[in-house]
């Protein structure tokens, strides 16, 4: 499994916006239980698509200013960022293959 890299609004520009790679945020809580069970699978697409898409979580509590940029109003909510723009989402819990179909979008 592959960690994510920690998303704040301190380095979200710097690694969502300006990185080299299309970029999968995942925006969650700490205290979301689908967010928790989703972290796994993210973890392990995350190891699969290494040096394809770069993937990165984000605690909505602690960086509240990109959530509402990009008008999360669920979590967990799935942000596919290409060339610094959104270029798919899924909001709610979703099976492996629904996430595979969005990082395809990237490809």
């Amino acid at each position: 499994m592959a960690k994510l890299t920690e998303i704040t609004e301190q380095n979200f520009e710097a690694q969502v916006l300006k990185g080299q790679t299309p970029f999968l945020l995942d925006l969650s809580a700490e205290w979301c239980g689908p967010c928790k069970a989703m972290a796994p699978m993210i973890e392990g697409l995350a190891a699969e698509y290494a040096g394809k898409i770069a993937f990165g979580t984000l605690d909505v509590e602690k960086s509240p200013n990109v959530a509402t940029t990009y008008r999360v109003q669920t979590v967990p909510t799935l942000l596919l960022f290409s060339g610094g723009k959104v270029v798919g989402q899924l909001t709610g819990a979703h099976p492996k293959g629904r996430i595979v179909d969005l990082l395809k979008k990237a490809l």
